[in-house]
């Protein structure tokens, strides 16, 4: 089993910047990709970005040049910079370790951005 746990979430005012982090822990033999999936209240959860092993990312279009994901493979950890927030990217964040083959998920941290 993988425990994920995620945490940086909070309340932060339009244009402002959170960090996010995820720590991938247990019976870990090979992580494949590291990502941020997000889901706000009545919608449905979706893709904010996506890191493999090799460092190739992949970012949702509303994301892109204000969202950067990073990983340090020897900490098992993935970041989310999250810069210049708008209010549309209030929603739960969650943390998503593919491991061989099997998918687990962490908790999710409350992101709130104000206008």
């Amino acid at each position: 089993q993988v425990q994920v746990v995620e945490s940086g979430g909070g309340l932060v005012q339009a244009g402002g910047s959170l960090r996010l982090s995820c720590a991938a822990s247990g019976s870990i033999f090979s992580i494949n990709a590291m990502g941020w999936y997000r889901q706000a209240p009545g919608k449905q959860r979706e893709l904010v970005a996506i890191i493999t092993s090799g460092g190739t990312t992949t970012y949702r279009d509303s994301v892109k040049g204000r969202f950067t994901i990073s990983r340090d493979n020897a900490k098992n950890t993935v970041y989310l910079q999250m810069n210049s927030l708008k209010p549309e990217d209030t929603a739960i964040y969650y943390c998503a370790v593919t491991e061989r083959l099997t998918n687990y998920w962490g908790q999710g941290t409350q992101v709130t951005v104000s206008s």
